[in-house]
């Protein structure tokens, strides 16, 4: 798993930079490309999940699609002090101007989705 996911964070963050997208969201999008990629891994049986990434110009989409069999919608938890997990999707929230899942177009599976707003490095 933990290649897949580190991976998946690499090519994000390569196109980005490529995009002329600032450091700041490079590691914000890395950060939420792990969360929403080791979810589908974590939580679903899928075999296959990827990951697609759009930019509208003032927001970047990161689109992850597993082929479905989770436990549900995903949701923030309310994790306890002690728990080792629990606090990802919170931090998604707070990275994101907004994020969400949808069924896959397929229907079968979800696409959990964030966007997060577009920093241009300076020229």
């Amino acid at each position: 798993m933990s290649a897949s996911v580190a991976d998946a964070r690499g090519r994000i963050r390569a196109r980005l930079g490529e995009w002329g997208a600032d450091s700041e969201l490079r590691d914000d999008a890395g950060l939420v490309v792990t969360e929403l990629f080791t979810n589908a891994v974590r939580h679903t049986d899928s075999e296959k999940i990827t990951c697609v990434l759009h930019d509208s110009g003032t927001v970047v989409r990161l689109e992850v699609a597993d082929q479905g069999r989770g436990t549900g919608v995903p949701v923030p938890c309310a994790a306890t002090a002690d728990a080792e997990g629990g606090r990802g999707l919170l931090m998604v929230s707070m990275l994101s101007v907004a994020w969400g899942s949808d069924p896959a177009e397929s229907g079968t599976g979800r696409v959990v989705w964030a966007e997060l707003a577009a920093h241009r490095a300076p020229h």
